[in-house]
């Protein structure tokens, strides 16, 4: 807001007396609060620090004493700098004196070599310090205008970060209190280069009050949060002691962001989607590039040098969960669950939600034992869920990130495949699903969707026909490996009326169902045809069911 004493020494105005500094040189970036002509020795009380300091001489001494402690006198009170007129008093060079205690003090000792009107001096400096007034007050105001309509239209956290980085050029980064990365822009900056061991360079910065500037690490921080709880930090990264009209950009910004979290409640959380932002771009990438290594590291899950497993969560959705929980808040839930299951057992993980699912990447040390790992975080999610099952599928564990892609995308087929196997099993692997598994992988081959319609189709047609139930007697004939005994009794049906079923299924399909080749290739043609309708409910395929 207001102009260093360089600044205001290059004013024409001033540029007529032919300045010349001669003390204090490294104070000429000091900010001029304001321009004041003065020839009182004893003007230091009546000052308030800022001050361009302008005198002829006429009232100062010419004892060494007397001078030394006038410099002393106005660095105490913060004075800018001191302007001295060589006319009336010193014609050609000031006292040694004076000069040696400005540059003791840093203080700048500027001489003017002709006669100077002062009040001419005083208006410019201060008139452009009133103008930068004005402007930092416009400013202050578009501002506040900016992060109003942001709030009031609910802006994303992204889109308020893309207006802080535009409105101060800085990289701007937010945090949660534990130095984890939520969002950030580079503000065109390489964001490897920002966010390289973001949580442990973020530790050591403490300003002590809601907003402040840390010098040493180049950073305006200011809290994020509302209502007596603070869950945030807003940090932006500016090498130098940043204007005031920043420190206003960064607390509307927060407040706007504060503002977003009460409104969102129903929404995921700012640490879901910036871990869902990185498993995305794992899923999407079979090599990661650099900066998503570093957005993961910032959100204190490194994943080089790591034993990295796939974690997939997939909620049993029955009759008794239905009517009380709807999928994305029972996905939420889940979603935070696993993640304080994972912190409970100190594993570093990437924990997000998708549209079926939370998916989950955890990171381990390379002595971990992974299975013990698992086992305690099944166990753990259980636990927390017992009103609302879920299958846990775990992809195999690897070694780089790399291979991150495979392992997420086994877990979350695996999970897919164990909705079936109610077996209470803590957690599946592929080994564990075996032929459910496999088609679980090939779900979107139309091959696998043609064969199923060529087994079944007759069947399908006969029951939306005529209101039969053909299909489920065969399912549980397959499920129960021939045993017609036991089908008929899973079925709820007397022998004899089952029996008729399976004749009719008989006729209608043309095969014998004794022959294991029948038997077997129709029993894949179900399995197949339930991963067609699983996102189509229905009262014969409630979800979370298959085979019965």
């Amino acid at each position: 807001m207001y102009p260093t004493v360089a600044e205001a020494l290059a004013l024409p105005v001033l540029r007529q007396g032919c300045p010349r500094v001669v003390a204090g040189s490294t104070g000429l970036e000091r900010r001029v609060r304001w321009a004041h002509a003065a020839e009182v020795a004893d003007i230091a009380h009546l000052l308030r620090g800022g001050e361009l300091v302008l005198t002829t001489g006429v009232a100062l001494p010419d004892d060494d004493a007397t001078l030394t402690r006038y410099v002393a006198d106005l660095a105490d009170v913060g004075v800018a700098g001191l302007v001295v007129e060589l006319v009336r008093h010193w014609n050609d060079r000031l006292p040694r004196a004076l000069i040696a205690a400005a540059e003791q003090r840093g203080m700048p000792l500027v001489t003017l070599s002709r006669e100077t009107r002062y009040v001419a001096v005083t208006e410019a400096v201060n008139g452009m310090i009133v103008d930068a007034q004005l402007a930092e007050l416009r400013a202050a105001e578009r501002v506040h205008e900016t992060f109003t309509s942001l709030t009031v239209a609910g802006a994303e956290p992204a889109a308020v970060l893309a207006e802080v980085a535009r409105l101060t050029e800085q990289p701007v980064v937010l945090e949660t209190l534990e130095h984890e990365v939520l969002a950030y822009d580079t503000a065109g900056t390489d964001p490897g280069e920002l966010l390289i061991g973001w949580p442990a360079r973020s530790r050591v910065v403490q300003v002590g009050e809601r907003t402040g500037y840390h010098s040493v690490a180049g950073w305006l921080v200011t809290v994020v949060g509302a209502r007596g709880h603070d869950w945030g930090r807003l940090v932006l990264v500016c090498a130098e002691p940043p204007p005031h009209r920043y420190q206003v950009v960064a607390e509307r910004a927060a407040s706007a962001l504060a503002v977003h979290r009460l409104v969102a409640r129903d929404s995921d959380t700012l640490e879901r989607l910036a871990h869902r932002a990185v498993l995305t771009e794992l899923l999407n990438s079979p090599a990661p590039t650099a900066e998503i290594l570093a957005r993961s590291s910032a959100l204190a899950v490194p994943l080089t040098g790591r034993q990295l497993v796939g974690l997939a969560v997939r909620p049993r959705i029955t009759s008794t969960t239905r009517p009380t929980l709807s999928t994305p808040p029972l996905l939420r839930e889940l979603a935070e669950a696993t993640a304080l299951a994972a912190r409970r057992a100190k594993v570093s993980a990437l924990v997000s939600t998708d549209e079926t699912a939370v998916r989950a990447l955890l990171a381990l040390s390379p002595e971990a034992n992974a299975d013990a790992v698992l086992q305690r975080l099944a166990a753990d999610i259980h636990d927390a869920r017992a009103s609302a099952p879920a299958a846990l599928g775990v992809g195999t564990t690897v070694t780089g990130p790399a291979e991150a892609q495979r392992t997420l995308v086994e877990a979350a087929h695996v999970a897919a495949a164990a909705l079936d196997e109610d077996d209470g099993q803590p957690l599946h692997r592929l080994k564990d699903v075996r032929l459910r598994g496999l088609l679980h992988l090939l779900a979107d081959d139309e091959r696998v969707h043609a064969f199923a319609a060529r087994e079944l189709g007759p069947l399908l047609e006969r029951d939306a026909a005529s209101g039969s139930r053909l299909v489920p007697a065969l399912r549980h004939y397959c499920a129960h490996g021939g045993n017609k005994s036991a089908a008929a009794v899973a079925a709820h049906t007397s022998r004899t009326a089952y029996y008729q079923q399976l004749a009719r299924i008989e006729q209608v399909l043309g095969v014998r169902l004794e022959d294991p080749e029948s038997m077997l290739s129709l029993y894949v043609a179900l399995l197949a045809h339930d991963l067609g309708t699983a996102t189509r409910p229905s009262e014969e395929n409630p979800p979370g069911r298959g085979a019965q």
